[in-house]
């Protein structure tokens, strides 16, 4: 089907966020997908903080997008807006990096104050760099998402849903595309 980009824009390895990315990459695997996996965090410090666009890693990120037909961007909520290394990555990217791609967006927080996170902060950068689609989106308490010792995830019956509603939607929409392309 699609190649999918899943980035990560939690700087903790061991985060709510990553590991429910991951666990939604499992879907869109099993959907048939090609998924590809970004850790922001992997990046060199000083390739993102130094606005290195000549750094090996943030070539290789910026043909990863270029190579993507769809990209999920999963991100903590931190001061009512997503995390600052996914801020530095995204703004070391192409302008249109995004141009002609399906986006989900999706976050995490602590509380339900910050669920506009996406809409109102988000949304719009994905927007300026050219996505051609972004889907709905959706906001996940980290309450809502457990770990256990065995590393296995848990998420609530009532987040569960939604998730699957908004990657089940953006799947499909992927999945249009070539059709839409051949078409043409």
């Amino acid at each position: 089907m699609a190649t999918v980009l899943s980035v990560s824009g939690s700087p903790s390895a061991s985060s709510r966020t990553n590991r429910l990315l991951r666990h939604l990459d499992q879907r869109l695997i099993a959907q048939g997908h090609e998924v590809i996996p970004l850790d922001v965090r992997t990046i060199p410090a000083e390739a993102l903080l130094g606005a290195d666009f000549r750094h090996p890693a943030i070539v290789e990120a910026t043909e990863l997008f270029e190579r993507a037909d769809g990209v999920v961007v999963g991100t903590p909520v931190y001061k009512a807006s997503y995390s600052g290394v996914l801020k530095a990555l995204l703004d070391l990217l192409p302008q249109y990096a995004l141009a002609g791609k399906t986006v989900l967006p999706l976050a995490t927080g602590g509380s339900t104050a910050h669920v506009l996170a996406i809409d109102y902060a988000l949304r719009p950068v994905l927007s300026s760099m050219g996505a051609a689609h972004i889907v709905q989106g959706w906001f996940t308490l980290d309450k809502d998402i457990t770990v256990r010792e065995d590393g296995v995830l848990t998420v609530a019956p009532t987040a569960t849903e939604a998730l699957v509603q908004v990657v089940d939607q953006f799947s499909t929409v992927l999945g249009r595309t070539p059709l839409l392309a051949a078409a043409s």
